[in-house]
């Protein structure tokens, strides 16, 4: 863990003298607190909301919140943490923590983890990347993940009248969905996404980290198996062997109604009804089964996390502002206006009354994230998994093109 530091010397550690280092709040003067905000992350009521509330309970402190877009934002950021003094706080993608925390220059918020905000119940998808090495850099904020959006009419159609309870019923109840002209599933062949979370759910791992050493792990037996359910539940429907979820939008193809089921986020609910409007009461949700009856499939968490860099003015004033939006107040808030799973497993009793972020939220307690690596966007950028897939799809040796597609991870994780 890289050891913490003040600005100030410890002989001058007065509350005065904190303060001038900008580690307390109050003392002085109008503290400006400047965050950066995803585009979209939050409405413009809730941060109206927040901004209002938190400057009446904190006399001399003024926030000053700039949204920024997700393109380029890579390069943003480190230029800002790397610079004379920056954002005080910033969002980042759960995954990206890695990237960041590589500079050395964020600060190491462990202590405030432990202490305030109670880390132990964190959702394991945003937690696991904000850490590295030991020492949490990012703090969860709020997390999405996939579940299965399925058509009521379809499965009463079938004579299904619950969701399955296991990936093996899932199989059972997909194939006899797949008839009558509709399609069981629609699943494109490259959303590895979904496959990852089958990996997981078999034990495997898309990556390894052996010492320091990153290793593509997709040749295992265990992601293997991961790969072949993937398969197996792919050849339920006629989406492409060689394309990914936007390629067509899938959210498209469910929306003309002969689609029983399709793998999303809850947000992609407004698009399909937006496409479709008759089918707005005939949507409901699952959570992707697991092998286990009663345990979900493992699934990806995206969402975000918050960061403080080493060079922010307002540092003291910075944790607060953390603390406050990654509490039960505003996690609460936050999840109900947006849609999004809070970042503990004890909120998510919040969005009970929101049926698919509530299944979501079921989901999100067996989530995980991409593999902690400050490469793994390389990985991402010219992704290997998606022609592995399609190969396995359509019909080449499984083994061989996983090695391909795990050396070709290896390889770029060594960059």
């Amino acid at each position: 863990m890289k050891n913490r530091h003040l600005a100030c010397p410890l002989a001058a550690a007065t509350a005065l003298a904190l303060a001038g280092c900008g580690m307390l709040p109050g003392g002085g003067g109008t503290k400006t607190v400047n965050v950066w905000l995803m585009r979209n992350s939050v409405s413009e009521d809730f941060l109206n909301r927040f901004t209002e509330a938190y400057e009446e309970e904190h006399d001399g402190v003024e926030l000053k919140v700039t949204i920024q877009d997700w393109t380029g934002i890579g390069k943003k950021v480190t230029e800002a943490i790397n610079g004379p003094g920056g954002p005080d706080v910033i969002e980042v993608g759960n995954t990206q923590v890695a990237q960041y925390a590589d500079t050395e220059r964020l600060f190491d918020l462990t202590l405030e983890s432990v202490r305030d905000l109670g880390s132990e119940d964190w959702l394991p998808g945003l937690a696991e990347p904000g850490s590295i090495g030991g020492a949490q850099y990012g703090i969860p904020w709020y997390a999405a993940n996939r579940i299965v959006i399925y058509n009521k009419d379809l499965f009463a159609d079938a004579g299904i009248d619950k969701p399955p309870a296991t990936r093996e019923q899932w199989l059972t109840d997909t194939e006899k969905l797949n008839g009558k002209g509709s399609q069981g599933i629609y699943l494109a062949g490259q959303d590895w996404y979904t496959l990852a979370g089958f990996v997981w759910d078999e034990g495997g791992e898309l990556a390894v980290d052996k010492g320091g050493d990153w290793a593509g792990a997709l040749d295992t037996p265990a992601a293997r198996r991961g790969m072949a359910y993937y398969k197996e539940l792919q050849s339920l429907g006629s989406g492409p062997k060689d394309a990914d979820e936007q390629n067509p939008p899938q959210t498209d193809v469910f929306a003309k109604g002969d689609v029983a089921q399709l793998i999303a986020a809850p947000s992609a609910v407004a698009a399909i009804v937006q496409a479709n409007p008759a089918l707005k009461d005939k949507l409901g949700y699952f959570p992707i089964p697991g092998a286990e009856e009663g345990r979900p499939c493992a699934v990806f968490t995206g969402g975000s996390d918050l960061i403080i860099p080493e060079n922010a003015p307002q540092r003291g004033a910075a944790l607060d502002v953390v603390k406050a939006l990654a509490g039960e107040k505003w996690q609460t808030d936050l999840a109900r206006t947006m849609g999004y799973v809070p970042n503990k497993k004890s909120l998510a009793t919040v969005v009970a009354g929101q049926e698919a972020t509530a299944v979501m939220a079921r989901a999100a307690a067996r989530g995980r994230a991409t593999p902690n690596s400050p490469q793994w966007a390389d990985v991402e950028a010219d992704n290997p998994i998606k022609p592995y897939m399609t190969a396995v799809l359509q019909g080449e040796d499984p083994l061989k093109a996983a090695q391909t597609a795990s050396a070709e991870i290896t390889d770029t994780l060594a960059e």
